[in-house]
């Protein structure tokens, strides 16, 4: 069996959901403030930002702004997500619970390895019991929003074995090409069709996940 290397939004939760409007109340704040220009965004204008830390998204999204300003929106953005996860409205993507279950009752060891606050992943580990198959949690917060290729060394040291990444975005894809890893790309997340070209195969559901999960002798071959 092996350690499944799950990032979270885009891959098995529905993340569009909460971030989309939460987006638009931070951008209408900047816009009341004069920061920048009043304007109408749709889903498929915010949906790339996703997978993205809040520092990498607000550096590159308006990289002139000042920083107690990037600060108040990052803020203001994950407390009107949590606040949307606490009331119910948060989802998970359809088959993902049954997904789940399958690979902890196969024996694989599930690994949450997300560009989030703590707080958010708090919210969610309530919301979904997600206790219940992941055993260990990565978030970049907690490790001063390094990228996810510097994060998983430490999870080396901290579960050996074997590691498969699955994932939605080009931070997912990276760390499996920089330390010779399986990967499944999720084409049904918010990554381009270039992300997840790079990826060793492709899903385009959440449950046709597990019928790509490779043999214990081509994970060998990978690494």
């Amino acid at each position: 069996m092996s350690n499944l290397i799950f990032d979270y939004d885009g891959t098995l939760h529905d993340c569009s959901v909460i971030y989309c409007p939460a987006f638009r109340k931070a951008y209408d704040t900047l816009a009341e403030r004069g920061y920048v220009e009043e304007r109408n965004w749709s889903e498929e204008e915010i949906t790339p930002w996703l997978g993205y830390s809040a520092k990498e998204m607000w550096d590159s999204f308006v990289p002139d702004l000042p920083q107690t300003e990037k600060d108040r929106c990052s803020r203001l953005i994950g407390d009107e997500m949590l606040s949307l996860v606490q009331r119910g409205e948060a989802k998970l993507y359809a088959d993902v619970p049954e997904l789940l279950d399958i690979l902890k009752a196969q024996g694989h060891t599930l690994l949450f390895l997300s560009n989030c606050k703590t707080a958010y992943l708090n919210a969610h580990r309530e919301q979904f019991k997600l206790d219940r198959w992941f055993s260990r949690y990565y978030c970049t917060e907690q490790y001063g929003w390094i990228p996810k290729t510097d994060i998983f060394p430490e999870i080396q040291k901290d579960i050996s074995g074997k590691y498969i990444v699955i994932g939605d975005r080009f931070h997912d894809i990276e760390v499996a090409e920089r330390f010779g890893l399986f990967s499944i790309g999720c084409t049904y997340g918010y990554g381009t069709a270039e992300e997840m070209s790079k990826a060793t195969v492709t899903a385009d559901s959440p449950l046709k996940i597990f019928s790509l999960l490779p043999s214990e002798e081509m994970v060998l071959h990978k690494s």
